[in-house]
């Protein structure tokens, strides 16, 4: 494993190459890569004995993109902290591939799983270039070292997510939208064959969050990489989903495709929004249209 000082000029030396052919990385790896099964059983979750997520049933869909939705402290987050092996369970059970993932050694699960959390902390002064290659850590040990596959892989991260150009730069000295994409660079770096993401596109503006979306379709569609994500808008989860989880009070109340899931009584059941539900113009999945108090009537 590298200094930090070595790290970024491997990292440097990657920007160059990613630069002139962005695509010049590790190869994608087979879909088989991502039949992993991610599997909660009877969970329940919670901090200081206040339980959270109440007995919930889930299995990720391999090769498919997951969007977890519900209201503020449905426990949506403290879910995805469950199935990442961050949480114990207070009853239940996550189990990988079979196997209770509390069991597991954390580097093994570090390669198979990665999770961005909502408010991630990066160490005080950290570069850049190191923040993203630490997402390559998982994958080093006594007889594995950086590579230059590792170096291929950060540029490429950083590529994809249009930090390239910060890659010298500290934390410290970005905005809340780059210091964003740099931390889903790192997740991507990571090469997990389950990503989970709580809220990837906080913090970042429209066009930003677009690009993000389309890029974690992109990863789950050429690499068959199983996405497991949170997000707050509805319509962006329903347009990017193959599955849609709605959470109300630490439970599961609806799941499935997003045209079958997401109806005017699941949207009232779970937010206490009124609204109607029509079609995307662009792409035909469900659009929630909320009515509020001052532009229509129910």
């Amino acid at each position: 494993m590298p200094q930090p000082t070595d790290q970024a000029a491997a990292s440097s030396a990657a920007k160059t190459t990613a630069a002139a052919n962005p695509t010049a990385a590790a190869q994608p790896r087979p879909a088989a890569s991502a039949r992993r099964e991610l599997t909660a059983t009877g969970l329940s979750l919670g901090y200081d004995g206040h339980r959270i997520v109440d007995g919930l049933d889930l299995a990720i869909e391999p090769g498919a993109i997951t969007v977890i939705v519900g209201a503020n402290a449905s426990g949506k987050s403290t879910l995805l902290r469950g199935l990442a092996r961050l949480l114990p369970p207070q009853a239940g059970a996550v189990t990988l591939d079979g196997r209770n993932i509390a069991g597991l050694p954390s580097r093994q699960v570090a390669t198979i799983v990665g999770l961005l959390p909502q408010q991630p902390i990066a160490p005080e002064g950290i570069g850049v270039a190191d923040l993203v290659g630490r997402g390559r850590y998982p994958h080093q040990g006594w007889f594995r070292h950086w590579s230059s596959t590792d170096d291929a892989i950060v540029a490429e991260a950083m590529a994809a997510t249009q930090t390239l150009e910060l890659a010298s730069r500290r934390m410290e000295e970005l905005s809340g939208g780059q210091r964003q994409r740099v931390w889903i660079a790192m997740a991507l770096a990571q090469k997990p064959d389950i990503l989970l993401l709580d809220e990837p596109t906080t913090f970042l503006d429209v066009t930003h969050q677009v690009e993000v979306l389309d890029l974690l379709h992109e990863l789950n569609h050429e690499q068959g990489t199983t996405v497991v994500m949170v997000l707050h808008d509805l319509n962006l989860a329903a347009r990017y989903a193959d599955r849609l989880v709605v959470m109300r009070q630490g439970t599961i109340i609806a799941e499935g495709p997003p045209a079958q899931v997401l109806t005017e009584a699941v949207v009232l059941e779970a937010f206490g929004l009124t609204a109607r539900i029509i079609a995307d113009p662009v792409c035909g999945s469900p659009l929630v249209v909320p009515i509020g108090r001052f532009h229509g009537t129910a």
